[in-house]
């Protein structure tokens, strides 16, 4: 599998965000007129969110080139996995919690589907004679890549708490050859 340059630092992206340190929901309504104005803000138990990061800050903490970085920042905001806001006071947080963000999140939102065979989905490729098998082996590929993907999260990852499948596969010394 390829990871393009774009997903990795959409994941690291992500990662800085939840790492961020967090705020109170009053913190951020005091912010935001509009929110402490609304009923449901007035109501609502006090609650932690993650902070607003500005850009520059992810561009510097993981070496991101700016102008790469704002294609991925809009990129993830098409997506709904971050909210933005304008000005000086302005930058990004996460849409939703981190452990709600899976890495097969990442990557569907900034390449696509997580397996695709000549840019279809598997089930779509059909092969003539000899290869018609070959459909169901791209299947299984899609169906590993998805064990894995879709069960760790950007806060797996950003707590260091990976889970226990991540770690039994990375401890068998094959997992780390070269082929």
């Amino acid at each position: 599998m390829h990871i393009t340059a774009k997903v990795d630092y959409a994941v690291r992206t992500l990662l800085e965000i939840a790492r961020a340190p967090r705020v109170s929901q009053l913190q951020i309504a005091a912010e935001v007129p509009a929110l402490d104005a609304t009923p449901l803000a007035q109501a609502a138990p006090v609650i932690t969110a993650a902070a607003v990061v500005k850009a520059d800050a992810i561009a510097t903490a993981q070496r991101i080139p700016p102008k790469v970085l704002e294609t991925v920042l809009a990129e993830l905001r098409r997506a709904d996995l971050v909210i933005s806001r304008r000005g000086p006071d302005g930058g990004y947080w996460l849409a939703r919690p981190a452990a709600e963000i899976s890495i097969a999140d990442v990557i569907r939102a900034i390449e696509g589907p997580l397996a695709s065979v000549r840019g279809q989905r598997p089930e779509d490729v059909n092969y003539p004679g000899a290869a018609e098998p070959l459909q169901r082996v791209w299947i299984a590929l899609r169906v590993n890549i998805r064990a894995v993907l879709e069960n760790v999260s950007i806060d797996d990852i950003a707590q260091n708490r990976l889970p226990g499948f991540v770690e039994a596969l990375t401890e068998d010394p094959g997992a780390w050859a070269r082929r």
